[in-house]
This record gives structure tokens, sequence and C-alpha cells, in this order.
């Protein structure tokens, strides 16, 4: 299994954050590698959010879709996401959002393991940087909406 943890604090407010994180259909627009995004079957009470999402993800026609279990715990602050179906043997990344003056420290942490091993070996090796590649993409996403 890979898995790793990523804090940082992002210059905007908790709230708008969250709604940005939750926002898969978007991820597209800022994400690398992300083709496709789909929210399915959301259920909303006064503590939690929860929903199946489907993300697309490669280049071109070598491409996945990962579906999985998300739940955004209000009160909490945390949104954790659990792996449905896909190429992932396992999957479990947990944000965790906390105001810090005028903005928002994260803590993102992702476990995953492909089904494929070939697939899992390759993966492990590019990882880190794909994972910074992505981390760096949601700051700059906040960034340029928020700040």
């Amino acid at each position: 299994m890979s898995s790793a943890t990523i804090k940082k604090i992002i210059p905007c407010k908790k709230k708008q954050l969250i709604e940005m994180v939750l926002d898969i259909e978007k991820y597209p627009e800022f994400v690398p590698w992300c083709i496709e995004g789909q929210v399915h079957d959301k259920n909303e009470s006064a503590d939690l959010i929860t929903f199946k999402g489907d993300l697309k993800v490669g280049k071109s026609i070598l491409n996945e879709t990962f579906s999985s279990h998300v739940s955004y715990y209000k009160e909490k602050d945390k949104i954790i996401v659990t792996n449905l179906d896909g190429p992932l043997k396992h999957l479990k990344n947990e944000w965790t959002f906390k105001e810090i003056n005028n903005g928002t420290q994260l803590e993102f942490f992702v476990d995953f393991e492909l089904k494929n091993p070939v697939l899992n070996s390759v993966m492990k090796k590019s990882f880190e940087l794909g994972l910074n590649k992505i981390a760096k993409s949601f700051e700059q996403r906040a960034v340029s909406l928020f700040k």
C-alpha cells in the first residue's frame, strides 16, 4: 500500500475550501489526470453529507473510473472517502479542515492499493511526485477562486 499525509495552510475560508473539495464535478478543470467527475445519490442531513463519487482519471483512451463513497461530517470538518469500485483494492482518504487566522489548515491523508500488482509497483515509485502535484493543484485552485 501507498500512504502519505500532507498538511498546508491555504489562504481561504474553511467553508470555501470544503465546498471546493466536495465539488468533484469541477475536478477536471484543475486536478491533473482527472477527465471527468460525477456525483450520484447525494444525501444531506443536519450534520452529514454523503454521496457516491465517480472520477475518471488517466489520459485519452488510457483511463479508469474510480467509484468512492464520500462522507462529510460537518461538526468535525472532516471528509472521509472510501473505495467502492474500480482499479483500487483499497482506498481511504481523509480531509480535515481547521480555521487558522484568515486561512485554513488542511490536512490530507491518503492510503491506497491498486488491484493490479504491476501497476501498484509502478504507482509506488511515482506516488509522492503525483500526490504533490495534485495537492498543489488544489492549493492553486483555492487561491485563484477565493483570495
